[in-house]
């Protein structure tokens, strides 16, 4: 390995342990790694606490005006090329797990990202989430479509 490629390597880890921090840090911001606050907001028949449609707002309007942005580029900054989903179409598949997604945040009040940011917490219910969360992703992989 020569020394301009672990000079690049290096600069990706860099980018991608600030990136992760800064995400986390927004996260626990947001209250994101709060349960109660994320079952809250999705429960718009009981006690509905909306104050998470402003953050899931925003992203989502960052996220439409950054995407235009950025795939302007022929490549990523530090990589040699995007990786966008290839499989466009709505299936009984991507039903099923959106599904189960929503019924497991609903749940525990986590998904992903959140439950990983809280990991460290000492929280007895995210020790029991990460470890379902990851079974899952290994079945799919294992299981499910290569796509």
């Amino acid at each position: 390995m020569s020394r301009t490629s672990e000079g690049a390597g290096m600069i990706r880890l860099l980018t991608c342990l600030i990136a992760g921090a800064l995400f986390g840090l927004g996260l626990a911001v947001a209250q994101m790694t709060n349960p109660l606050k994320v079952q809250n907001f999705l429960d718009v028949a009981g006690d509905w606490d909306p104050s998470l449609a402003f953050v899931m707002g925003s992203a989502v309007l960052i996220t439409l005006v950054m995407f235009r942005v950025v795939l302007k580029r022929t490549s990523p900054l530090l990589g040699d090329r995007f990786h966008l989903p290839t499989l466009l179409k709505v299936d009984r598949q991507l039903l099923i797990g959106a599904a189960l997604f929503g019924m497991g945040w609903g749940m525990t009040g986590y998904c992903p990202a959140p439950a990983l940011a809280t990991l460290l917490s000492g929280n007895g219910e995210v020790l029991l989430f990460v470890p379902a969360m990851l079974l899952g992703g290994f079945l799919h992989r294992t299981f499910g479509r290569t796509a």
